[in-house]
């Protein structure tokens, strides 16, 4: 029987691209969204990948939500906690609700979905569990407080439950993408943009692509030996 991945934020952008390389591995997906349906009932129908609807960043909500994926697909083996969202703001105009609801989401969701499916992936000895933090998270960025610390707690999030799902099988790793060629990066204004591509030695911006492969490796039979790692897909912008 095909393994079961979940992938948050799974209809779009770096998620659309996990999504479908999971599926191209054999498994069978449930993409999650948080609210956009006319582009998730697109993706299904154009890939005959499930979507379904819920918040990552509520607790209550990822319960329902996995068993929901559960019951329609079987016992869940793979979960990719890609969902994000970005509130920029240097800190003078960052405000309370722009740190909370990153911090809900970007770092909340992936307690919420990672304690939704721990149980039953250690139950059954077996279990993927990935994690997008970001280049951002671990070297820091200009008028992201609230985008650095939570993708920089991703980081320590997946060596800590690294250490807790080792001897019961399942791994636990992150991804750090440097800039990837997606929406998000996209609404970034052309001069800015210029010059972060000019900091990267590739010379170019990455693809969604590049990451969902790496993504799908650390999920693989191949990756049990591999834990509590982050592998960072940036191109060379940030080595360390």
């Amino acid at each position: 029987m095909a393994r079961v991945a979940i992938v948050t934020g799974g209809t779009r952008g770096i998620g659309e691209a996990i999504s479908l390389a999971l599926k191209e591995a054999g498994m069978t997906v449930a993409a999650n969204y948080a609210g956009n349906e006319e582009r998730a009932r697109a993706f299904t129908d154009a890939t005959g990948i499930a979507s379904f609807k819920w918040d990552v960043g509520d607790y209550d909500a990822c319960q329902s939500g996995v068993a929901e994926v559960e019951a329609a697909l079987g016992p869940v083996d793979v979960l990719v906690n890609n969902a994000g969202i970005t509130r920029d703001g240097t800190i003078l105009k960052l405000t309370r609700e722009m740190w909370e609801d990153v911090i809900r989401i970007n770092l909340g969701g992936c307690f919420n979905m990672a304690k939704a499916v721990f149980a039953g992936m250690r139950d059954r000895k077996y279990g993927r569990i990935v994690n997008i933090g970001s280049i951002n998270g671990q070297a820091g960025q200009y008028g992201q407080v609230n985008y650095a610390a939570a993708k920089s707690g991703i980081h320590g999030f997946t060596k800590a439950l690294a250490q807790e799902g080792a001897r019961v099988g399942v791994t636990v790793n992150a991804i750090a993408p440097g800039y990837i060629d997606t929406d998000m990066v996209a609404a970034v204004p052309p001069d800015v943009l210029d010059k972060i591509v000019a900091k990267i030695p590739v010379g170019r911006l990455g693809q969604a692509s590049e990451i969902a492969r790496g993504v799908a490796f650390l999920c693989s039979e191949d990756a049990g030996f591999i834990t509590g790692t982050t592998l960072s897909l940036n191109g060379g912008q940030h080595m360390y």
